[in-house]
């Protein structure tokens, strides 16, 4: 029997009304939420990224605005109008597209970021948080992860979690914020030996690794749920994630697409994060 498929593009549809019905209320007491993107070189799919979300924003009724900078900037000038930014009351949250160029310090640059504007969830403060599951704004794609397992009514506590890959954005964050929901949590990396032994136990597997179909169904336990945070532009130039969707659904209880799946996820829980920004800020303003 075939999985079933976690539809993140219906999903983020539905938490995208819900982030604009909450703007609108705020926006009739006189406070619209506003997101800063700055964004620093021309790599094509940061440039794909940033159109994306300014275009989610518009339809949210997100006010937004995009600060580019050329790839030789200069690190100070960026971070100048980051706290230029910081200062401006309209803008409630700032993100920094990712990957920055080579002679850039990315964490001085994210660390730049008011912590009350880290719609990203990406500055030191944020992350140290989550392993009290005190974060204020918890990152994006594992909290649309989160909020995936919650929507679908798939159990967290008690199970085993297996994440591949141990990013910052992704597998670190993923891991703490599963813990909090009192699953088991096991993280493979590239360093991981006999990886189809810690996969094949995962009721919770979720791969974010970078390689495309690297998680086949002989890794899956029989109805486990998959959820493939990878996409991987391969040279006919289709995109595929990490898991072997085509082999693993006949396997997996439930499982993401790749794309349609965890992708507008993340620039749906990017809107209610700038949205709870916003209502924060609103909230100073009035002395509560």
């Amino acid at each position: 029997m075939s999985a079933k498929i976690i539809d993140g593009k219906r999903l983020s549809q539905e938490v995208r009304g819900e982030c604009q019905a909450r703007a609108a209320r705020l926006a009739e007491k006189g406070t619209q939420p506003g997101l800063a993107v700055v964004i620093v070189g021309d790599n094509p799919a940061s440039i794909v990224y940033v159109r994306n979300k300014a275009k989610a924003c518009s339809e949210t009724g997100i006010y937004s605005e995009v600060h580019e900078f050329p790839e030789n900037a200069d690190q100070d000038e960026v971070i100048g109008r980051i706290q230029e930014l910081n200062r401006n009351p309209g803008i409630h949250g700032i993100l920094v597209q990712l990957p920055l160029p080579r002679h850039f310090d990315s964490s001085r640059v994210i660390e730049s970021v008011a912590v009350e504007k880290d719609v990203d969830g990406f500055h030191l403060y944020n992350i140290g948080a989550l392993v009290t599951g005190s974060s204020i704004f918890p990152p994006c794609t594992p909290n649309g992860v989160m909020k995936m397992l919650e929507k679908y009514d798939i159990p967290i506590e008690g199970q085993h979690a297996v994440i591949v890959g141990r990013s910052n954005i992704v597998g670190k964050p993923m891991a703490l914020m599963l813990l909090q929901k009192g699953a088991t949590v096991t993280i493979c990396t590239s360093r991981t030996r006999n990886l189809s032994e810690h996969t094949s136990r995962a009721d919770i597997l979720i791969v974010a690794a970078g390689r495309p179909c690297l998680v086949t169904a002989m890794m899956v336990k029989p109805g486990a749920t998959v959820i493939d945070v990878g996409i991987n532009r391969l040279p006919d130039g289709k995109l595929a994630g990490d898991v072997d969707f085509e082999s693993v659904k006949e396997k997996a209880g439930y499982i993401t697409p790749v794309p349609g799946g965890v992708g507008p996820m993340t620039i749906a829980m990017l809107l209610c994060n700038t949205v709870v920004a916003a209502e924060q800020a609103h909230a100073r303003l009035q002395g509560n």
